[in-house]
């Protein structure tokens, strides 16, 4: 018996994700490390069965074939359809696959996110009498309704499919799965082109077919749904998608330290009371008692960095970041300065974003005496906003580069991995401006800021030190945004 196929319409432009989808083509978005398109492929492949899918590509396909290949690393076989007239919409991009479909076949939309949903339970109807089969989810949400289709049922079936209508008349978010059998597309000639687009909609094709046959069935979806049109529609993709996954998330709190056996056992024991799945100290050369007071306090140590060079800071943070199990990196300093009470804020946050970085500048949370006196202070917010404008197109707001505070997905970590050189405190700003050439999403809160315990911030002690600091971080920038 012939298995059931799947076709995955990828040609568009995503215009409405510009810039974002400027080089990549929105297929290709991620939402949680993985572009949407994989997902919907593993979606194909886990919950329905398939193991043949068609994908129709266009605008920048390259970048799609590079990286799906013939499908084998995800255990299906993909075959790339080319749609030449992409102009004409998505119902082109069905069309082209007429040729390769003689069984019901599945469509599922390249651009939309399914979490935690029931689609296999689609495999049961297909032993119904249909046309066609569309998925529904019950919302009580009349925006996302007016952003896609309406659907308006009756005894069981689907009688009416409205695009993007004004008036919304029930609960019936029309989703991007459907079930359509060969005989669809005789209907695409006799549906006439929409007034608003000038296109032939796949929504006005499928009512035709309710109206003229009947027949047009619900599959009524339970779990997540978003459809990813713009920017904003990918960060609430990211969110619904890590809100889902948070609690089974591991977090990795990583310390680099040099000489700090005052302070590194409060420091390691403070992140372990909110029960972090691991807390990773780097001492470098340290040559006092940081290691043996760090591991007394329940730390795992890494001393290696795989090469036999002294290690920068920045190298040391990279390389705890590489071995680290956690789904979720936590930076912090070992002397002290920050507490693990900010640390359920920066996770919070981090459900809404790739990386969130601290800002010392609120000066309601900076403790009296700690390291931030006023030159410090508007230093920093002086290279935030020079940031801010480098990367304008990105609508950043930073008022620190230079806090080391932060967290950050280990998949974010991983896509910009290979182009972390600094080795000194200029990391900081250089991974916030590696994760926006990455077009990822950095978001800035406050968190407390407080005295050193003992000793001297070894960047920021002095005058000449914070200028040296400050034009190295400016340096970078400079070079990173003409590169």
């Amino acid at each position: 018996m012939e298995r059931i196929v799947g076709v995955i319409p990828a040609a568009g432009k995503g215009i409405r994700a510009y810039p974002s989808t400027k080089y990549v083509p929105k297929v290709m978005l991620e939402v949680g490390g993985k572009p949407l398109i994989q997902r919907n492929i593993e979606l194909m492949r886990d919950k329905l069965g398939i193991k043949r899918v068609y994908v129709v590509v266009a605008y920048l396909g390259d970048m799609i074939k590079n990286h799906l290949k013939n499908g084998s690393e995800l255990g299906v076989d993909i075959t790339y359809l080319q749609n030449d007239r992409v102009d004409e919409g998505l119902i082109r991009s069905i069309q082209v696959a007429k040729e390769h479909v003689k069984l019901p076949f599945i469509v599922i939309l390249g651009d939309e996110l399914y979490v935690n949903t029931n689609h296999g339970q689609i495999l049961s109807m297909l032993k119904q009498d249909f046309n066609a089969i569309c998925a529904i989810k019950k919302t009580d949400n009349r925006a996302l309704i007016k952003k896609n289709y309406s659907v308006s049922l009756r005894k069981g079936k689907i009688v009416s499919l409205t695009e993007k209508p004004q008036q919304i008349e029930n609960r019936n978010l029309g989703c991007g799965t459907y079930v359509l059998k060969p005989s669809f597309f005789d209907y695409i000639e006799k549906t006439p082109r929409s007034s608003v687009s000038k296109k032939v909609e796949l929504t006005d094709v499928i009512n035709t077919i309710a109206t003229q046959a009947g027949r047009v069935l619900p599959f009524f979806l339970r779990g997540d749904y978003v459809n990813v049109n713009t920017v904003y529609d990918l960060n609430m993709a990211n969110y619904v998608f890590r809100n889902a996954i948070f609690k089974k998330c591991e977090v990795s709190v990583i310390i680099p330290a040099l000489n700090e056996e005052k302070t590194i056992t409060c420091v390691v024991k403070d992140f372990k009371r909110q029960k972090v799945d691991e807390v990773i100290v780097l001492p470098g050369n340290s040559t006092d008692d940081t290691v043996k007071q760090a591991e007394k306090a329940g730390a795992k140590i890494v001393t290696s960095l795989g090469h036999g060079q002294t290690p920068g800071y920045g190298e040391k943070l990279k390389r705890g970041m590489e071995v680290a199990k956690g789904d979720i990196l936590i930076l912090t300093e070992a002397d002290g300065t920050f507490r693990a009470k900010d640390l359920g804020k920066i996770l919070e946050y981090l459900k809404d974003a790739d990386m969130v970085v601290g800002t010392r500048t609120t000066k309601q949370m900076i403790e009296q005496g700690a390291n931030m006196d006023w030159f410090l202070r508007w230093g920093n917010i002086f290279l935030g906003k020079v940031m801010q404008l480098l990367w304008l197109r990105d609508e950043p707001r930073f008022t620190d580069v230079g806090c080391t505070y932060r967290g950050l997905w280990k998949d974010t970590f991983l896509k910009i991995k290979d182009n972390l050189k600094a080795t000194g405190p200029e990391f900081s700003p250089e991974m916030m401006v590696e994760v926006l050439r990455a077009k990822r999403r950095v978001l800035e809160i406050p968190v407390s800021y407080f005295q050193r315990v003992s000793g001297e911030s070894k960047h920021s002690g002095t005058y000449r030190r914070k200028m040296k600091t400050g034009l190295r971080m400016l340096f970078l920038m400079f070079k990173r945004r003409l590169r």
